[in-house]
């Protein structure tokens, strides 16, 4: 059997195969009203297709955990039970389809209120008549980059509200449906900001040292895995390097390669099941040697010295390609992003390249094949 069409296990959870898909945000969401953050047809039918495609595990796009903590106005959220209830018609079709559904626990920080990408992705402005934007909060009040606001800096009391609030979202996700639960901890949102010297500036029991910069992961760690069932699985997405220190060219202090390591063994120790492995997206201007397999190397390492289970991200857009990733044990399964946007089918294609026919085909699509 080809690698990637192996079933894999994680406590109680069997995933049917090794090709998962990212989150990714639609920005799809109303902003305002009773439906704010609610998933609609538009989510429906774009994780729908990639489950008919024959994905083993899905995650959900980065949901945010409260209103603030969204990246931009029109994010899903998951902060009161209407969101709960729509998100439930989607791992059901998922369930159906043999996908485990998954999700993306998140809070934006200082990279918070935002526009969609496809009007520029530009800070929205907090304060004006009838404006969609609020006022980010981070660990320190420095802004992401140039025309960007300062976030307001947390307070103690404030983190720990913050702390409850990815506990109170991941009870919902269990009573939505959901399988898995990842805590987004990369990309330089507001627990990547946390991690990280470049954004984090603070000189209380949350900032400085290594154990202080990484006491709020921890805590958010714990409050989901104390709600997240035992028999369930919990990721964790990090950016394994802000691309900073890792770059002889830039030097900016940052979040390191070796830094991740060493939390993943505090977050194996926690409760964690896997870590899903990215980088960058903390420090705007860093530079990226990006390319096939760019990431891959990041992954393979938290395998090898930490014993925690990963998956490999970045420029994963060939069958042949992720079959190796899987097969040589640098990740124990890959995760597609716009790959799968290109492609909703890609396992199913990748099965017929590989010579695999273990992924079940729709019975209405049965006799197409």
């Amino acid at each position: 059997m080809s690698a990637l069409f192996e079933p894999y296990v994680l406590r109680s959870l069997t995933i049917p195969n090794r090709i998962w898909m990212a989150p990714m945000c639609q920005y799809s969401a109303e902003v305002f009203g009773p439906n704010a953050g609610v998933a609609n047809d538009w989510h429906f039918s774009h994780y729908a297709a990639r489950a008919a495609g024959g994905t083993g595990l899905i995650l959900v796009e980065a949901t945010a955990v409260s209103p603030q903590g969204r990246i931009s106005p029109a994010d899903l959220g998951l902060w009161n039970d209407t969101q709960a209830d729509a998100l439930r018609r989607i791992t059901a079709f998922l369930t159906g389809q043999g996908t485990v559904p998954g999700i993306q626990l998140a809070h934006a920080g200082r990279k918070a209120s935002t526009e969609r990408p496809w009007r520029g992705g530009g800070p929205v402005e907090a304060g004006a008549p009838d404006s969609e934007g609020w006022q980010p909060v981070a660990p320190s009040p420095t802004p992401y980059d140039d025309g960007h606001p300062a976030p307001r800096e947390l307070t103690v009391d404030e983190i720990g509200e913050i702390v409850g609030q990815f506990a109170d979202a991941a009870r919902r996700a269990l009573e939505a449906g959901f399988q898995v639960a990842e805590i987004h901890g990369a990309h330089g949102y507001l627990i990547g900001e946390f991690l990280s010297p470049h954004s984090n500036h603070r000189t209380d029991a949350y900032g400085g040292s290594f154990e202080n910069r990484t006491r709020f992961a921890l805590e958010v760690v714990d409050a989901v895995r104390a709600v997240w069932p035992e028999e369930l699985p919990l990721f964790f997405r990090i950016s394994a390097t802000d691309w900073l220190t890792e770059n002889t060219e830039d030097e900016r202090e940052g979040w390191t390669a070796d830094e991740t390591v060493r939390l993943a063994h505090e977050l194996r120790a926690h409760g964690v099941d896997l870590l899903d492995v990215s980088t960058g997206g903390l420090a705007p201007g860093a530079r990226i040697p990006v390319g096939p397999d760019y990431q891959v190397p990041f992954a393979e390492r938290v395998r090898a010295e930490a014993g925690l289970p990963v998956a490999a991200v970045g420029l994963i857009t060939d069958p042949v390609q992720a079959e190796k990733i899987v097969a040589d044990r640098r990740a124990d399964a890959v995760l597609l992003g716009r790959e799968l946007l290109r492609d909703p089918y890609f396992a199913r294609h990748a099965a017929r390249e590989l010579g695999s026919a273990t992924v079940p085909v729709p019975e209405q699509y049965g006799w197409a094949v």
